[in-house]
């Protein structure tokens, strides 16, 4: 085997890995895990934050990215009102809109597809020194404003599932 293709092998296995387990808890009932919530939605809104930090100097892609913030905070909100919650004697669970959430990491998932494979097919010519890191979105910021679509869907809507679930039900009993 290549040994230059170990490294990319085994981030390409992480990252399809990671969103196997993402596509498998869009489906089905899920325990109400406040640790892994608030992880998903802190790590997700410092990558948005860290993103937004580099962008705030260039007006064009800073709404870019806020704009599709702003359409994952509406997506968010249409999901938790389609989310079902639950209490039983085990715990809290919610069962989460599929169809949403497939949806937007579908978009998300696609695009970077789109976006390695345009840059795999581009004649390697090399950076030169001092290059604009974000020249690929001034090209075509559609991958930003995904990108800014998925962090605000899903940071809002954990931080939802977990407002939601500190509301007081009723327990059934057996």
């Amino acid at each position: 085997m290549n040994p230059h293709l170990i490294t990319p092998l085994l981030v390409t296995a992480l990252v399809l890995f990671a969103l196997y387990r993402r596509v498998r808890r869009l489906f089905g009932r899920q325990a109400v895990n406040p640790t892994r919530l608030y992880l998903r939605a802190g790590i997700l809104g410092l990558l948005g934050l860290l993103l937004l930090s580099t962008l705030w100097r260039d007006s064009t892609l800073l709404v870019t990215l806020l704009g599709g913030a702003v359409c994952g905070a509406v997506l968010s909100e249409v999901s938790l009102r389609h989310t079902r919650f639950e209490t039983t004697p085990q715990g809290r669970f919610y069962t989460p809109h599929a169809y949403i959430g497939a949806v937007v990491l579908a978009l998300f998932v696609g695009r970077l597809i789109f976006e390695f494979v345009a840059i795999y097919n581009q004649p390697r010519t090399g950076l030169p020194p001092r290059a604009d890191p974000l020249a690929i979105y001034r090209q075509n910021p559609l991958t930003l404003a995904l990108f800014g679509l998925l962090v605000g869907y899903y940071v809002l809507y954990n931080l939802g599932v977990l407002r939601r679930a500190r509301e007081p039900t009723q327990v059934p009993t057996t």
